[in-house]
């Protein structure tokens, strides 16, 4: 059985990509990053970022180079949480918050990436539940 050891997004500049998502998500980086490879880590699972010569930012929501992947946060405050998203240097793209509170705001990170801020207002939501609906 495989275990999923990481998930490793290509950037520019690993320090500072790294030192975003640290600061977003209050993890911090792991001892020994450094300008090719850096990480924080959720438990058993880390948030990497590798250094790629020529990086290519995506051009969200364009399908000339398209996203390929982004990364979802729950939060209890979404306002809170955007505030400070913005002033690390995120940008918002799109606010899909429903008048009853369930949704989720993109934003791009520093080198192009979208993440989600996520506010689900109780409900449950995971990966498998979607690929049944």
């Amino acid at each position: 059985m495989l275990q999923l050891l990481g998930f490793i997004i290509d950037c520019p500049n690993t320090m500072q990509l790294a030192s975003f998502y640290s600061q977003l998500t209050g993890h911090p980086i792991l001892e020994g990053s450094n300008e090719q490879v850096a990480a924080i880590t959720f438990g058993d699972v880390d948030l990497a970022f590798q250094r790629v010569d020529n990086y290519r930012r995506p051009s969200w929501p364009e399908n000339e180079h398209p996203k390929q992947f982004h990364l979802d946060f729950e939060v209890a405050d979404i306002e809170r949480e955007q505030q400070r998203a913005i002033t690390l240097g995120a940008a918002l793209e799109s606010d899909l918050i429903g008048p009853d509170g369930y949704g989720w705001r993109v934003y791009t990170d520093l080198v192009g990436h979208p993440f989600c801020l996520c506010r689900h207002e109780g409900v449950h939501w995971t990966a498998k539940e979607m690929l049944r609906s």
